[in-house]
C-alpha cells in the first residue's frame, strides 16, 4: 500500500427501518481535522481524476453505487514512489481511504448506477486560491489504464 494512505472499513447497521453507517468521527484514528464535507458523484463508466493536493487530506466513501478509486504515488521522497493502488469502495464494500496530500488519486463509477462519493477532506475549499492540481486521466505521466480489467 502506498505510505501513508490509511483505510477503516465500516460497519453497516442494519435494522427494520434502513440502516446507519458512520464514515469518519472525530475520536477515530484516521482524524486528522475537519475542512468541509462534501459529496460527488460519478455516472457509470466517468473517470475523475487525476488530481492532487498539496496541503489537503481526503477522506474517501461511496454512499451508493460503486467506483474504482486509484491513487498514484509520485511523491519525490515516498518509500512507494512509483506505486499504484486500486480500491473498490461501495454498498458491497463500505470503506473510507485517507489519501494524503500530493499523492495522484482519481476515481471511475463502476456498475450500473450513479456512485454518490462522500469526501471530508481536512481543508476548506479556497475558491481563490484552490489546493487542487489536475493531470490529465489519461496521461502517459500516470502508468494507468482505466479500461475494464477482466480479472
Amino acid at each position: 500500500m502506498i505510505h501513508d494512505v490509511r483505510t477503516k472499513t465500516l460497519r453497516v447497521i442494519p435494522d427494520e427501518r434502513g440502516r446507519l453507517m458512520e464514515i469518519l468521527r472525530s475520536d477515530d484514528e484516521l482524524f486528522r481535522r475537519f475542512g468541509q464535507l462534501y459529496m460527488t458523484t460519478a455516472y457509470p463508466g466517468v473517470v475523475k481524476g487525476w488530481h492532487y493536493h498539496k496541503k489537503q487530506i481526503d477522506n474517501f466513501s461511496v454512499v451508493k453505487g460503486t467506483i474504482k478509486l486509484v491513487l498514484y504515488d509520485r511523491r519525490e521522497d515516498s518509500p512507494t514512489r512509483g506505486e499504484v493502488n486500486e480500491f473498490f469502495l461501495g454498498e458491497h464494500n463500505p470503506l473510507l481511504v485517507q489519501i494524503p496530500a500530493l499523492v495522484l488519486h482519481g476515481f471511475k463509477g463502476v456498475g450500473v448506477e450513479e456512485a454518490i462519493v462522500v469526501n471530508c477532506p481536512t481543508e476548506v475549499y479556497d475558491y481563490r486560491e484552490p489546493d487542487e492540481f489536475r493531470v490529465d486521466p489519461f496521461s502517459s505521466e500516470v502508468p494507468y489504464d482505466w479500461s475494464l480489467k477482466m480479472r
